[in-house]
């Protein structure tokens, strides 16, 4: 049974910095690429960063662009996602996606291919 768990959420100022982990158990982690996603209330999801089996290949929804990065630790079976310069906006239930594939696809914002989902870590940014 695959377990995909997410670390590292909670509250800071705007302008500050979290970096959230996602352990991955079940599967061949250096088999697959892997995604954050975000959801806010009354808001769709919206693809934030993939990554490449091997790490690397990695993209960016435009809004984050700069500002976070994401990276893997094959060796530890986790995934990271190193933000920066937050924004109010950037308030979220942030999720860990573990593809079917070893490449990100051309839908991967919309969740193409990611077929094992975590639970989410909150994000809130205080103004």
């Amino acid at each position: 049974q695959v377990q995909v768990v997410e670390s590292g959420g909670g509250l800071v100022q705007a302008g500050g910095s979290l970096r959230l982990s996602c352990t991955v158990s079940g599967l061949t982690f250096d088999d697959y690429a892997m995604g954050w996603f975000r959801q806010s209330p009354g808001k769709e999801r919206e693809g934030v960063s993939c990554i490449t089996w091997f790490g690397s290949n990695t993209y960016y929804a435009d809004f984050v662009k700069g500002r976070f990065t994401v990276s893997r630790d094959n060796a530890k079976n986790t995934l990271y996602l190193q933000m920066n310069s937050l924004e109010p906006e950037d308030m979220a239930m942030y999720y860990c996606a573990a593809s079917s594939k070893g490449y990100c696809s051309a839908s991967w914002k919309q969740g193409g291919l990611f077929k094992d989902w975590g639970q989410g870590t909150q994000v809130t940014v205080s103004s």
